[in-house]
C-alpha cells in the first residue's frame, strides 16, 4: 500500500510505531521496521551514550529505516543530535518545545523531520517551521494528549497542509486505517496497539491489562509531566486527580509522576506506576507479532474498500 508517508519515509506500510518511553526499545522499534513500518525508539529519557548504544542495538536488529524520538527542550540536546546525526538516523521525531534548532541541524543532513500534534494551529507552524511530515494526535489517544477527537482534528489539518499527515489517536485495525486515509492522511501511528505484542517488552500482566480494558477505563490526568496525559485508570491516576481536584500545585504534581511511566512499563506496578493508553484499548483483544498486526491491518484495509464500494453501489 502505497502513500506519500511510505515513499517519503522509504517504507512498505503506512503505519508508524508511536514513541512510547520505556516501551520503544530497539526489540520493538526493529520488529516494526522489519515488518514494513516505521519502529521509532523512545529516546525521552536517555542520555547520548545511552541513546548511541540502544541506535547501535536496532541497526543490529534491522536495516531498514526507523526513528528517534526525542525531547526538543532536553538540556542534552546538541549532544543528542550530534548522536542522531552521526548515526544517520531517518526520521526525527519529536513533540512538545520549540523544533527550529532541531530542524536548522538535522534538515541538511536529509534526516526526515516528524513532529507530533495535538492542535491544528500547532500542525499548521509545523509546516512553517519546516517538518516534513506531521503526525496529528486526537483527544482518543494515550499519553499526553489534546481536546479534539481524531475525527474532527485530522480533516481540520490535512486540508491546511501540503505536507504529508499521519493520523494518531484511536488505531488498531484496518477500519482505522482506511478511514484515515478517507480523512486525507496517509498513513497512521499506534501506540497502545504496539504495546500489545509479543515483541514489546513489557510485561504479560500490562498487556493483559490493556486486553481486559474497555474504552471507558482511561482517564486524563493534569500536568502528568507538564501536560495532561490519558491513561489507564488505578490509584497512581486516582491520586493525580484528586491533586488536580483541589487545585495542587503543578510543580507538587510533576514531582508527584515523575518516573512513574518507567514503574509500570519496567516494573510492572500496575497500580502506583502510570500506563499511558490509548481509548482504543477497547478494540485491542490479542497478543499477536509486530508483522501478523501489520498485515492483518493492511489486508482488512484493502478489502474494506470492496465492501464500501459495493454498500455505496447497492443504497
Amino acid at each position: 500500500m502505497k502513500t506519500r508517508v511510505t515513499e517519503l519515509l522509504g517504507i512498505k506500510h503506512p503505519i508508524i510505531q508511536g514513541a512510547m518511553s520505556w516501551v520503544s526499545w530497539p526489540e520493538l522499534v526493529a520488529a516494526v521496521s522489519n515488518s514494513g513500518g516505521l519502529g521509532i525508539l523512545g529516546a525521552a529519557f536517555m542520555r547520548p551514550d545511552e541513546l548511541r548504544e540502544n541506535i547501535k542495538k536496532v541497526k543490529e536488529l534491522t536495516d531498514k529505516p526507523f526513528g528517534v524520538n526525542f525531547l526538543p527542550e532536553n538540556p542534552e540536546l546538541d549532544l543528542l543530535l550530534d548522536v542522531i546525526i552521526e548515526e544517520k538516523v531517518k526520521v526525527a521525531s519529536y513533540g512538545k518545545g520549540n523544533p527550529q534548532r532541531i530542524i536548522e541541524r538535522t534538515k541538511p543532513t536529509g534526516m526526515i523531520n516528524m513532529p507530533t500534534m495535538g492542535a491544528a494551529k500547532h500542525a499548521i507552524k509545523a509546516e512553517r517551521d519546516g517538518a516534513d511530515i506531521v503526525i496529528v494526535q486526537g483527544t482518543e489517544g494515550g499519553g499526553h494528549t489534546g481536546f479534539v477527537a481524531t475525527s474532527v482534528l485530522l480533516p481540520k489539518v490535512t486540508e491546511e497542509l501540503n505536507i504529508p499527515v499521519v493520523a494518531a489517536g484511536g488505531f488498531a485495525d484496518g477500519r482505522g486505517l482506511l478511514a484515515a486515509l478517507a480523512l486525507g492522511a496517509g498513513g497512521i501511528s499506534m501506540g497502545t496497539r504496539f504495546i500489545v505484542t509479543k515483541e514489546c517488552p513489557v510485561g504479560l500482566p500490562a498487556k493483559e491489562w490493556i486486553i481486559r480494558s474497555s474504552e471507558e477505563d482511561t482517564v486524563v490526568t493534569d500536568n502528568l509531566t507538564g501536560f495532561r496525559a490519558r491513561v489507564l485508570r488505578n490509584k497512581f491516576a486516582e491520586s493525580m486527580l484528586d491533586m488536580a481536584k483541589r487545585k495542587a500545585d503543578p510543580w507538587e504534581m510533576m514531582q508527584h509522576a515523575k518516573d512513574r511511566f518507567r514503574k509500570a512499563f519496567q516494573e510492572g506496578d500496575l497500580e502506583w506506576g502510570s500506563t499511558g493508553c490509548g481509548q482504543v484499548a477497547g478494540l485491542i483483544k490479542d497478543i499477536p507479532t509486530c508483522k501478523e498486526l501489520i498485515e492483518r491491518i493492511v489486508k482488512e484495509a484493502e478489502e474494506l474498500v470492496d465492501v464500501v464500494r459495493n454498500k455505496i453501489l447497492n443504497k
